[in-house]
């Protein structure tokens, strides 16, 4: 339905986009995460419980190698008390791991649940925005912001909740332990190491952040042309630009390695900087804890007990800095599929809008009053149109290319909104009620046909969800196409491919055709929809048509004035206003725009210029 000479432009933007909070992307998610609080506290009992066992490992530990400090003749003792600890441990290491699966299986259907939910709003958001959006946004780059965005919300928890948050608990729970049994140097020495640690962790990463954003922008953007040119195979072979097309693409792989090789080499350098501190602490701990085994204070056990406190938190800090850049990874993912939901949609409802209220088994009237639209303010589209098709008729609107006819079309859709006048469906104006009523009340047959990859069957239901197989071939014989279908290996099974580009012009517009036939709506629009058919199919097509819309409300929007000769009234347009009106009888005996346009196409037999 797009056409070159009243196609929209971008949209203004609206300036630098906004920035959100770390904390106000969290405040975003935990409503989705409440909604199953039952197994999020569960899920933390669960946490605690595998934290307070992996605890215990290291201090069944101590007893264990301190009973094997035995005077002579202590041999019954010797096969009792080991035995025991031996038993204890091992249920210790065996609780800490089933804890850990019962916390990943009990909140499982709590992260999964989100991001299904998250997905599907989002999804809902993006087909309730104008029609303006979609024609300027980049599908290939989009799309990659909200599959991060998914993957990002289970890895996000994942981390925040079982990781840095049961890594604080342990090491409350291990310095509670050291400053009980030891000196306070212990729990110093710990203290002052994680500060540091934490510290140079998150400086660094927050300094080499830039380097990962700026690789998912280059990754977005090799993307995006690489699925935009993919999409436009044909107009790549066309003009023979498949190098021109991968020099592009290139050039942006190449843009992405040298910002990844910049993220690699300050990751290392962040690990170096790491493994030093954890490598000094635990000199520290084992040079203090080996003064104490010297003086008596401490045993053996007890070296080995500080030993392991050590090795089971740095295990997990040794990740910090990973877990740490892909939170904030994930929270910018998050933050920018957010952004899509937060987008406002330029039409929406009326708050209280009611759904159109149409007579059952008759077509309404339909009126444009007055109606100024501007895709943007210093280019106005319609200038003051004026016309009304009464119930059950139909009229036609021509003109050159760029008079505003497919402007008709998007705004009886409410693609847009118009600046001023009035248009109304049965009295009743669009604005004042639904949207989707509205649209369940058209049904248009577009110059552009566009399919679904996925069978002819599939696409010819897509008029009305649900239909049976007769009913679907009984519409694609109206739109003559039965019989090619037929006439494939795999029938109605047969896929189109990409946007349906296994069919050609005209199969793709019968299809289209059979589509708003099975819809049987109350009103048609057809906008050029035989202009890919050949003249033995365009007459065919034009007497089911004409069938078809008798007794329906119908806008026909065509370049060829043999196709509407038949119109109870015909509009010609010329620069946003309607210059005439009248049958075809009376337009050609007024001798103006109308029967030149007509005398033109008899000659040269061409659309108009």
């Amino acid at each position: 339905m797009r056409h070159h000479g009243d196609s929209p432009p971008p949209a203004p933007t609206d300036g630098q986009p906004r920035t959100r909070s770390d904390w106000a992307t969290l405040g975003r998610l935990v409503p989705y995460l409440w909604r199953y609080k039952w197994r999020v506290a569960a899920a933390l009992a669960f946490m605690l419980g595998a934290k307070l066992s992996n605890v215990g490992v290291p201090l069944v530990l101590k007893r264990l190698v301190d009973a094997m400090q035995l005077p002579p003749g202590g041999a019954t003792a010797l096969l009792v008390v080991p035995v025991a600890l031996l038993l204890g441990y091992g249920a210790l290491r065996l609780m800490t791991s089933m804890f850990t699966e019962l916390r990943e299986l009990v909140f499982a259907k709590a992260t999964q649940g989100a991001a299904r939910s998250i997905a599907l709003e989002t999804f809902r958001h993006l087909h309730g925005l104008s029609l303006r959006f979609h024609l300027e946004r980049q599908t290939g780059g989009m799309t990659r912001d909200i599959e991060r965005g998914v993957r990002g919300i289970e890895s996000l928890v994942s981390f925040a909740l079982f990781n840095i948050v049961s890594t604080l608990v342990e090491v409350v729970l291990v310095l509670s332990v050291l400053g009980n049994q030891f000196d306070m140097w212990f729990v110093w020495i710990t203290l002052a190491a994680l500060v540091l640690y934490i510290s140079y962790t998150v400086v660094v990463t927050e300094w080499r952040t830039k380097f990962r954003r700026e690789a998912n922008l280059l990754d977005s953007a090799a993307h995006t042309k690489a699925v935009d040119s993919l999409l436009n195979y044909e107009t790549v072979k066309y003009f023979n630009n498949e190098d021109f097309e991968a020099r592009r693409y290139d050039e942006s792989l190449e843009g992405l390695r040298r910002a990844r090789l910049k993220s690699q080499s300050t990751l290392s350098m962040l690990n170096a900087g790491q493994q030093a501190i954890i490598a000094t602490t635990l000199v520290a701990m084992l040079w203090r804890a080996t003064q104490g085994v010297a003086n008596g204070s401490m045993t053996l056990g007890d070296l080995v007990m500080v030993n392991a406190f050590m090795i089971q938190l740095y295990i997990p800090l040794n990740f910090f800095g990973v877990i740490y850049r892909e939170i904030k990874q994930n929270l910018t993912d998050l933050d920018k599929m957010f952004t899509l939901m937060d987008r406002e949609r330029e039409v929406a409802d009326a708050p209280g809008a009611e759904p159109l209220v149409l007579s059952h088994g008759s077509s309404p009237a339909l009126r444009f009053e007055d109606v100024h639209f501007a895709y943007e303010a210093d280019r106005p589209i319609l200038r003051g149109v004026s016309f009304e098709i009464p119930a059950g008729k139909t009229v036609a609107v021509v003109g050159p290319s760029g008079a505003g006819k497919s402007t008709l079309a998007r705004l009886l859709f409410r693609f847009y909104d118009i600046q001023q006048g009035r248009i109304t469906i049965a009295g009743q104006a669009l604005q004042s009620v639904t949207q989707a009523s509205v649209r369940e009340a058209l049904g248009i047959v577009p110059q552009d046909t566009v399919l679904f990859n996925d069978t002819v069957a599939y696409n010819i239901a897509y008029g009305r969800p649900g239909a049976t197989q007769q009913e679907v071939e009984q519409a694609a014989r109206a739109a003559h196409i039965h019989d090619f279908i037929a006439s494939t290996p795999k029938g109605y099974d047969t896929m189109v491919g990409e946007r349906g580009l296994k069919l050609s012009g005209g199969e793709k517009q019968r299809v289209a055709i059979a589509r708003t036939l099975l819809k049987n709506p109350p009103i048609l629009v057809f906008d050029e929809a035989t202009s890919a058919l050949d003249s033995a199919n365009e007459r065919a097509i034009q007497a089911e048509l004409r069938s078809v819309a008798r007794g329906k409300t119908t806008l026909v929007i065509a370049h060829r004035l043999s196709t509407v000769v038949d119109a109870h009234q015909i509009l010609v347009m010329d620069g946003g206003r309607i210059v005439e009106r009248g049958t075809h009888a009376e337009l050609l005996a007024a001798g103006g725009r109308y029967a030149q346009m007509w005398a033109l196409q008899q000659n040269s037999g061409q659309k108009p210029v």
